[in-house]
């Protein structure tokens, strides 16, 4: 599987972006597709997952009521608008794939994706 974020750049605060991940290759590994965030000095972070055959998604509590992910089958993307975005919203942001078909917060661990990006800076000025 082969991944590939973009849409990333500098906005303000309160500002939106919309963040897209373009699959490809064995797209049969990739039932669940999360995005995750990488600030300077930190860990990697999930931010959101959604379920290719459903739809169904999980979020970050960070970004609950902000951000939504979403799929489009037909051109196997996903994309990830922001809303309300915060300085604490900086990051490299990642778009993963996993084999397994269910969401949940066992989503966070990084070790369940197989495939990653490489990742979009996304940089919000206060």
């Amino acid at each position: 599987v082969q991944l590939q974020a973009s849409g990333g750049g500098l906005v303000q605060t309160g500002d939106s972006l919309r963040l897209s991940c373009t699959v490809s290759g064995s797209t049969n590994r990739a039932n669940t597709i999360s995005w995750f965030r990488q600030a300077p000095g930190k860990e990697r972070e999930f931010v959101a997952a959604i379920m290719w055959s459903n739809g169904g998604t999980y979020y970050a509590d960070s970004v609950k009521d902000r951000f939504i992910i979403s799929r489009e089958i037909a051109k196997n993307m996903v994309f990830m608008q922001m809303n309300t975005l915060k300085p604490e919203d900086t990051a490299v942001y990642y778009c993963a794939a996993r084999t397994g078909r269910s969401v949940g917060p066992f989503l966070a661990s990084v070790k369940l994706y197989h495939s990653w990006g490489q990742g979009t800076l996304v940089t919000v000025s206060s």
